[in-house]
């Protein structure tokens, strides 16, 4: 009994309301390898980031190493890059986990991750411009276009978002990313196109799981 009340508190808040468990546990995990690799090297450092799980196109086409499309979802490049990743995580995904349940926000958050790690791997096999690629935001840019489906579903608002603030969003981001050196926007595009496509998929009104 004790155990139940126990979970119960964890799970949900005193309003009643679940609380977004998945998404908390998401940042608590990226936060906690960035902290590792910080105290045991130079998360700046490219190589490092390589050494450890950075997706780099050769290592794919070459070595096979496919993996890096996933452990580079983890990774990031210092600690303004972790906390602006972070933030927007837990500012969106919890709208989302809220809107569509733990088990589905976590399949949209890692396939649209995984799209966004495509999207960058055959940008840079086109361009020939390659670069160690790691960060979440493939995967939070797909928390955006999720919920952008989520409010065109529910006539135009979900969570206190609109559809026209959704679209703002993505547009200010994207345009950071254009005008910011060393940021993947190829990765952001797949990502929230992973996202969107996904939720159509898995979106359930209401959803409790």
């Amino acid at each position: 009994m004790e155990k139940n009340v126990w979970l119960h508190r964890i799970l949900y808040q005193e309003d009643g309301n679940r609380r977004a468990v998945v998404c908390i546990a998401l940042i608590v995990i990226n936060v906690l390898i960035w902290g590792i690799l910080e105290l045991t090297g130079d998360t700046f450092d490219s190589n490092f980031i390589l050494a450890h799980g950075g997706m780099y196109p050769p290592l794919l086409t070459e070595n096979k190493e496919y993996y890096r499309l996933f452990t580079a979802m983890f990774l990031h490049f210092g600690p303004q890059h972790l906390a602006n990743n972070m933030i927007l995580l837990g500012a969106a995904g919890d709208k989302l986990e809220k809107t569509t349940g733990s088990v589905r926000f976590l399949l949209i958050y890692l396939g649209a991750g995984l799209l966004g790690s495509l999207f960058s791997f055959y940008g840079m096999l086109q361009t020939g411009d390659y670069a160690v690629s790691a960060g979440a935001s493939g995967a939070v840019f797909g928390i955006i276009g999720a919920l952008l489906w989520a409010a065109v579903y529910n006539r135009g608002k979900v969570e206190g978002l609109t559809v026209k603030g959704l679209l703002v969003m993505i547009a200010l981001c994207l345009y950071y990313g254009i005008t910011t050196t060393g940021v993947d926007n190829r990765a952001h595009i797949g990502g929230a196109i992973g996202g969107f496509i996904l939720c159509i998929l898995f979106y359930r009104k209401n959803a409790n799981a």
